[in-house]
């Protein structure tokens, strides 16, 4: 049987004694799917049901539940390792690309330094055959550029460490990749939020609520007042109820949210649903800067090899390094391109992301606003919608049954208790 994961996360914030309320408000999760989940998880770690003297029910786990499903189910184990051996996984993944720009540019460098002392060296020969002869002839030093063993420099290893500790959030390789490919999407669990945000607007009124309190939290586009469609997967999700005022308008109930295992205060909500903007990299300016300047020498240095290489006669002569080299030269190109050009396409379709985001928190900010400044007659719908405000907290002495206990041991405390409260009356009829 499978058991979600967001029901035992928030069984645990919940400290393992809930109702289906509870969970589904906390966790976002809609009703049945709730009741479902929690059944499933009380039957597979032995939970106990509590039921109170008006016929709700509290679900009670021990505190142990997870170590009671691993022991139990091989699957969960290898879950378990598996989210660990990805963790080093991905690590991996995430620094190889930075590995990769690093060799990509020493094949490069080597390659080309190759050449260049060879060049050098047959130019050197040739002069000293013509002044063999007795013959002298000015040959022009063969310039490539500026000095490439700049780059063995020691002093310039000590300087780059020394810029790449600007950051405390990210080494260098880790910089490569969110310069590459960013940090992930800032919003993955919007959904979540949003279902979470809603039921905590409901919990917070009591289980009553109106359509203009919610809108905020949803992703409209401007509708005619009386029409109330974007309400109806909320109704679906929470398992409410639309009830009608007198004066033909609609409020919304959810009578499962208005049973708790434990009284509590309103929790804080935001005003609207807010969708962050996708940000470029989380790699500090520094290092955004070093990954841009390295991917250029990159590429500059693979368009001079591919030039040096010419039609392959050096690579035939020199082997070795540069033979490799010579048939690697379509993937160092290839690589240098993608390099630069993944960074500043992604660039262009960040921009148009966050102003489509911008403009739909645009409008749950129109609608928060709205509802901050009600007018009269939306403020006589939200006071009708207080009238089926409610909440109820299955209290562990107003328990009528109780999974834990025997069911003959619960008919005789329930027997001691009537009876004494039938002493207690007629003591306070015979006062």
């Amino acid at each position: 049987m499978t058991l979600d994961p967001k029901i035992m996360s928030t069984v645990e914030q919940l400290d393992y004694r809930v109702t289906v309320g509870d969970v589904s408000a906390r966790a976002g999760l809609d009703i049945d799917t709730t009741q479902r989940g929690l059944l499933a998880l009380a039957s597979e770690v032995s939970g106990n049901l509590q039921v109170s003297d008006s016929g709700e029910i509290a679900y009670l786990f021990p505190e142990n539940f997870r170590s009671v499903l691993r022991d139990k189910y091989l699957r969960l184990r290898l879950q378990a390792m598996w989210a660990s051996v990805w963790a080093v996984l991905f690590y991996l993944i995430r620094i190889s690309f930075g590995i990769m720009l690093l060799l990509s540019i020493l094949l490069i460098v080597v390659a080309i330094a190759t050449i260049f002392l060879a060049l050098q060296s047959s130019q050197q020969n040739d002069d000293r055959r013509r002044s063999s002869f007795g013959g002298s002839m000015f040959v022009p030093r063969f310039w490539f550029g500026p000095d490439l063993f700049w780059f063995f420099n020691p002093s310039y290893g000590r300087a780059r460490r020394q810029r790449l500790r600007g950051s405390e959030q990210m080494n260098f390789f880790e910089a490569i990749f969110s310069f590459l490919f960013g940090d992930g999407n800032p919003n993955a669990n919007l959904e979540d939020r949003r279902w979470q945000e809603i039921a905590t607007v409901i919990r917070n009124n009591r289980g009553a609520v109106v359509a203009e309190q919610i809108s905020p939290y949803l992703d409209l586009v401007e509708q005619p007042e009386d029409d109330e469609y974007y309400m109806i997967p909320v109704l679906s999700r929470f398992n409410g109820q639309p009830e009608v005022s007198p004066n033909g308008e609609i409020i919304y109930r959810f009578p499962d949210l208005q049973s708790t295992a434990t009284q509590s205060d309103q929790q804080s909500v935001a005003a609207f649903l807010r969708e962050f903007p996708w940000p470029f990299s989380q790699a500090s300016s520094n290092q955004r800067a070093w990954a841009i300047g390295l991917g250029t020498f990159n590429f500059v240095g693979a368009v001079l090899l591919w030039y040096m290489l010419g039609d392959g006669t050096i690579a035939l002569q020199l082997g070795g390094l540069v033979a490799f080299a010579q048939s690697m030269i379509w993937v160092l190109l290839g690589y240098g391109v993608a390099f630069l050009g993944v960074p500043l396409v992604r660039y262009f379709w960040l921009q148009r992301q966050n102003a489509k985001l911008e403009a739909r928190n645009d409008v749950r900010r129109d609608y928060a606003m709205a509802l901050n400044e009600a007018d009269t007659h939306l403020q006589q719908k939200i006071r009708y919608a207080q009238n089926f405000a409610a909440q109820s907290v299955v209290t562990t002495d107003r328990l009528s049954y109780t999974t834990e206990k025997d069911l003959v041991d619960q008919e005789i405390e329930q027997a001691d208790k009537l009876d004494a409260e039938w002493q207690q009356r007629l003591n306070r009829s015979e006062d």
